[in-house]
């Protein structure tokens, strides 16, 4: 049935430090991933946060309201057996960033651009990844040691932050937004705005169609919910999210 869903199983759930890190148990049994892997997490802000999302459970389970558990599983079955394949496929956003396509006209599209995906395209080169820009659609190619330290920007990154840098540059389709917001270039709201600026100065001209805006609604719910999971993997609090210069 469409509608069947697990029922709950356990009385409380709680925390516990395990080798390698935390652990969510429910009435002392550990949690596993769909693959039977026991979760383990790295720090315990995390599997607090874990703890809570299985507390609040009522008969059924519901998956969609577990985020940070469907996160850590996604980290144990998928980033940490798959981490080169994930790193790369990151990396490869760089090589047609989002930011390095720009607008001939209107004129006032081409300042919002310059405005706010500039500063980002300087930070990457002062970071060793200098990116070629391009009017228009057509493909620009990136220099090969920029994609170089790219892949190895991205390879320098453990895979529990792995799962949130994935979670930024798949849903902004940038590396270099990802990639600021991972190093408190900039904040999370301001890259997801910058990854939507061509997309909001169309709705601003032509009006917005509300079954778009509501799906540009969820994926910006992902992506502000993947800076909370790297909040919790940076061990409690939530990273300085003030613009670095």
């Amino acid at each position: 049935m469409s509608d069947w869903a697990p029922k709950r199983f356990w009385t409380d759930a709680t925390v516990e430090a395990v080798p390698g890190g935390w652990a969510v148990r429910l009435d002392g049994r550990p949690v596993r991933t769909p693959l039977k892997t026991e979760v383990v997490v790295p720090t315990r802000a995390l599997a607090e946060g874990m703890a809570a999302e299985w507390r609040a459970q009522e008969e059924r389970i519901d998956p969609l309201s577990m985020p940070l558990t469907r996160a850590a599983n996604a980290t144990l079955d998928k980033v940490v057996p798959q981490r080169a394949e994930v790193a790369a496929m990151l990396a490869e956003y760089g090589g047609s960033d989002l930011v390095s396509y720009r607008a001939a006209a209107p004129a006032g599209l081409v300042a919002r651009q310059t405005g706010t995906w500039d500063p980002v395209v300087e930070w990457m080169a002062g970071r060793g990844m200098p990116m070629a820009l391009a009017e228009g659609v057509m493909p620009v190619a990136q220099p090969a040691a920029t994609l170089a330290a790219m892949r190895a920007e991205v390879d320098a990154v453990d895979p529990w932050t792995l799962t949130a840098l994935h979670e930024f540059v798949t849903l902004s389709g940038s590396l270099a937004l990802g990639l600021a917001v991972l190093h408190g270039r900039l904040a999370p709201e301001a890259a997801w705005e910058a990854s939507r600026l061509d997309e909001t100065w169309q709705a601003e001209q032509w009006g917005e169609d509300e079954e778009e805006a509501a799906r540009v609604a969820r994926k910006r719910a992902e992506f502000l919910q993947a800076w909370t999971w790297l909040g919790l993997v940076r061990s409690g609090g939530g990273p300085d999210s003030r613009a670095a210069h």
